[in-house]
């Protein structure tokens, strides 16, 4: 059985190491954050050490036999329930699965650090700390600003809200990222509305400007190169 310094000491080598991925999850405001973060990280070090030590005393017994991975592997199962609760589905776009994944990893680090592998807990949260914050700022440069496109209409005053918009584009309204209308300088009855797109592949780019060039209230249709 370990004693009780070992036992204390896991669990804070826990909840620190659960507070650097949920450090970074805090500070984009998604719903888990630190303290979500650090109670997986704690919870599943608990739940570690509980399936690893806490029914030694059966094994005086005659005829017991125990696995002491029963109980901990419960929790690679189990988390994906949490992990689901932060997932979000806004019409066709899906978010909140890298925090998900996130979750699933903290508590991956937390029964490495019940089980005594701190070598290995200490590893994984650097690699996921890079992994979370360090290739988000790599991915937004090389891919998505790639994906990115923008459009400028010239409109009828008035003609063409958002809500217009998103009637007009059906389900291709969801790669709406930006949408700005202001008065066009070169004509007071127009209006210019500079629409953006993010994620949208080539297929789904075209149907939209066909989509777009059909509407009646468009008097100029303009393709910008947004990157």
């Amino acid at each position: 059985m370990l004693g009780n310094l070992e036992l204390v000491s896991r669990l804070i080598m826990a909840a620190a190491l659960g507070s650097v991925i949920g450090f970074e999850r805090e500070r984009l405001s998604w719903a888990a954050g630190l303290r979500t973060h650090m109670l997986v990280c704690v919870g599943s070090a608990l739940i570690m050490i509980v399936s690893a030590y806490g029914f030694e005393d059966a094994l005086k017994y005659d005829h017991v036999v125990l696995d002491p991975s029963r109980v901990a592997a419960q929790v690679v199962s189990g988390i994906g329930f949490l992990g689901a609760g932060s997932i979000l589905l806004r019409g066709e776009i899906v978010r909140g699965l890298t925090t998900a994944a996130s979750l699933w990893s903290v508590a991956a680090i937390g029964l490495a650090v019940g089980g005594g592998l701190y070598t290995a807990s200490i590893a994984a949260t650097a690699i996921i700390l890079v992994i979370l914050a360090g290739i988000k700022p790599l991915e937004r440069r090389f891919i998505s600003v790639k994906q990115r496109r923008q459009l400028t209409l010239l409109v009828d005053r008035g003609a063409l809200s958002f809500h217009a918009l998103h009637e007009a584009l059906g389900p291709g309204s969801v790669r709406v990222k930006q949408f700005i209308v202001q008065q066009s300088d070169d004509s007071p009855e127009l209006d210019e509305v500079r629409v953006e797109l993010s994620r949208a592949s080539a297929v789904e780019y075209r149907a939209i400007c066909d989509r777009l060039r059909q509407l009646d209230v468009v008097r100029e249709f303009r393709e910008d190169d947004a990157s």
